[in-house]
């Protein structure tokens, strides 16, 4: 009987070193996908605990000045919640320039913003055309889970599993969902990384739609734009 032809051979060889290769590689990633879900389980709770005694510390403060007949203030937030409202008729190239900065360029667009002097003006320059406000953890957790997206390689990829953001923010420490919302909760030292990975949050239209003859408004005088403080959640919520 003739021999098997070498040329058989080596792609048996070849084939049987690619399938040892692949089942090393599984291998390899379930373990990493283990140990994984631990590191991002005991990270989640570390964040919960830390949450909780922030806001028993901040109702602790609160009891505590009243009891003693003063005020408690809170301390300054240090991320507004950004929402495009307007389209681009009318919008001077100035505000225009800023809506890019923020990178909110199109109707309902949603972004991050860290609040210091500069983006406070920035953003008392483009009230006609913007709701904006402090989003809570919740409404945060909401956008990340529902609606978020990661840049890798400049595309629009869905946050739907933590390796996204592994792979766009892992050199910094940023691992998973929960730390990324940790990131953005706490404006952390890579919250302008953490940013930038995230896609501008693209929003519906709010459940009931927008008046008429109130959106152009401020919110102070019964309208949609503007500041609306904290109330900015319930607007979220509609949009979602």
């Amino acid at each position: 009987m003739p021999g098997v032809p070498e040329s058989q051979l080596k792609k048996q060889a070849t084939q049987a070193k690619i399938a040892a290769e692949s089942k090393t590689a599984q291998l390899t990633a379930k373990a990493k996908k283990k140990s994984d879900k631990k590191e991002f389980i005991v990270s989640a709770e570390k964040y919960a605990a830390e949450y909780a005694a922030t806001e028993k510390a901040a109702i602790d403060a609160r009891r505590a000045a009243k009891a003693n007949g003063g005020f408690y203030v809170p301390a300054e937030p240090k991320v507004a919640l950004v929402i495009r409202i307007t389209g681009i008729i009318g919008v001077s190239p100035k505000a225009k320039k800023v809506m890019q900065l923020f990178r909110i360029r199109q109707i309902h667009n949603a972004t991050f913003v860290r609040l210091n002097e500069a983006t406070i003006r920035m953003l008392r320059l483009i009230e006609p055309y913007v709701a904006y406000g402090i989003p809570s953890r919740k409404t945060i957790e909401n956008l990340v889970y529902k609606r978020g997206f990661g840049k890798i390689n400049k595309q629009r990829i869905p946050i739907a599993h933590n390796s996204v953001i592994e792979e766009g923010l892992g050199e910094f420490g940023i691992k998973c969902a929960a730390d990324l919302i940790h990131e953005v909760i706490t404006c952390g030292p890579n919250f302008k990384q953490a940013n930038n990975f995230i896609w501008p949050f693209k929003l519906t239209s709010p459940r009931g739609g927008f008046s008429r003859k109130t959106k152009m408004l401020h919110y102070l005088e019964g309208g949609e734009s503007g500041n609306r403080g904290e109330e900015i959640n319930k607007m979220v919520k509609k949009m979602l």
